[in-house]
């Protein structure tokens, strides 16, 4: 049984709270996938920060079922990108289907990731599909594909904070080679890759609008 300890709320008055809530607002509402990404070097101290940030997402029964990888020598990004465009030319020439390609064709997205080189960081996300406690056990985690997601939210939410930009990126049929390549143990399973930098000077995306407040929240 684990001691209960007093929590530390802050509350704030309700003018700093709406201030605050908007500003968030503002900040995230600037958050985008940005596929063209600086080569320009990003302090370790910040990626450390948003990684920290990111691990700090609830989990079922606190099993914490996430692994961030950090990648960033620049030829183990390279067989990372030769991975990842081997597979997804296959996914978009055969396994995604007309319907899906052609529902990309407006972002001009395809298989052809530079990113995977460009950015200095490149930060692969696996799920823990079960854990490894003293004499080699098997430890539960409970909603463990949930919970990273979560965590995944959280690192982009800090990324947007830091003023770094990434494209989530799931690639299909890339995991089980990615995991071998990063000398990942069985019980992980890619979930996410995420190219990391600053934005390039000339980076551009799709001119986009959101759906408004009243389309995605009911109140009752």
């Amino acid at each position: 049984m684990l001691a209960h300890v007093p929590y530390p709320a802050s509350r704030y008055p309700v003018e700093v709270m709406v201030q605050r809530s908007q500003d968030f607002f503002s900040l995230m509402n600037q958050r985008r996938s940005v596929r063209f990404i600086s080569p320009e070097p990003v302090p370790r101290q910040v990626i450390d920060n948003v990684i920290r940030t990111a691990g700090t997402a609830p989990s079922g029964a606190h099993t914490e079922p996430w692994t961030f990888v950090v990648v960033s020598d620049p030829e183990v990004k390279h067989q990372i990108r030769l991975v990842v465009e081997e597979e997804e030319e296959v996914n978009y020439r055969q396994r995604m289907g007309d319907k899906w390609v052609s529902d990309l064709q407006r972002l001009r997205t395809n298989w052809v990731k530079q990113y995977l080189d460009v950015a200095p960081y490149l930060v692969l996300i696996f799920k823990q599909t079960y854990g490894i406690v003293a004499g080699g056990q098997k430890r539960t985690h409970y909603y463990n594909e949930i919970s990273v997601s979560i965590s995944c939210g959280l690192l982009l939410a800090a990324l947007q904070n830091a003023g770094l930009v990434t494209v989530t990126t799931t690639p299909l049929n890339c995991g089980p080679q990615l995991r071998l390549l990063l000398g990942r143990p069985a019980n992980e399973k890619l979930l996410m890759l995420l190219p990391v930098g600053y934005p390039a000077p000339d980076a551009t995306v799709p001119d986009l609008t959101r759906k408004p407040l009243d389309d995605i929240m009911v109140h009752l």
